[in-house]
């Protein structure tokens, strides 16, 4: 059974609807509890879709080798991301683990305000833009987490998370950053915005 399988029965035996604030509340408290995820597990689930590019409006996760890594003062080699738009040689992505997991709760319920409806199933996408990003302070802590990932230093396939999933994965401890711990992300990430 797959970790996303197991955390959505659990969250069925607790009667929590997996659409709502209580839910991620929740399902954030037991990704708290979860230690150690196998990334590569996590990103050959069979029930995640496999793509060779990420999709608009969509959650992806997948291994990256940045291009510029000795410039950088840290970066995360498994991001998570809600994708923005395409961009030179690759595409724009806000990366959810440069927030604190609260900070990320509350930019994640912000963003689902631009989504195309209230599903959160298959036809559930976010209507994302630089510009949308910018036009509201609700969304004021997309910040720290625009990223430039370039196609050519992707590492992995790209693995679509699906809707129902990305309270779930929002809240997995799942981030791989190099050169400095989350405290130290975390912290930079809080003074920019």
């Amino acid at each position: 059974m797959s970790l996303f399988t197991e955390l959505q029965a659990a969250a069925f035996r607790e009667g929590l609807n997996p659409r709502t604030k209580k839910a991620r509340e929740w399902f954030r408290k037991k990704a708290r509890e979860l230690t150690d995820i196998n990334k590569l597990d996590l990103i050959s689930d069979d029930r995640l879709t496999q793509r060779n590019a990420p999709r608009p409006g969509k959650m992806f996760t997948f291994f990256y080798d940045p291009k510029t890594k000795e410039q950088l003062p840290y970066y995360d080699t498994f991001p998570l991301i809600l994708f923005v738009d395409t961009a030179p040689g690759g595409f724009y992505g806000l990366n959810m683990h440069y927030l604190p997991p609260v900070a990320r709760a509350r930019l994640f319920d912000a963003l689902l305000d631009t989504a195309n409806n209230n599903k959160l199933n298959d036809t559930t996408r976010l209507r994302l833009s630089y510009s949308i990003l910018t036009s509201a302070a609700k969304y004021s802590a997309f910040r720290p987490t625009f990223k430039h990932y370039l196609t050519g230093h992707v590492k992995s396939k790209v693995v679509e998370i699906d809707a129902p999933e990305w309270s779930i994965a929002l809240f997995l401890p799942t981030e791989s950053f190099r050169k400095a711990g989350t405290r130290k992300v975390w912290a930079d990430s809080r003074k920019m915005i």
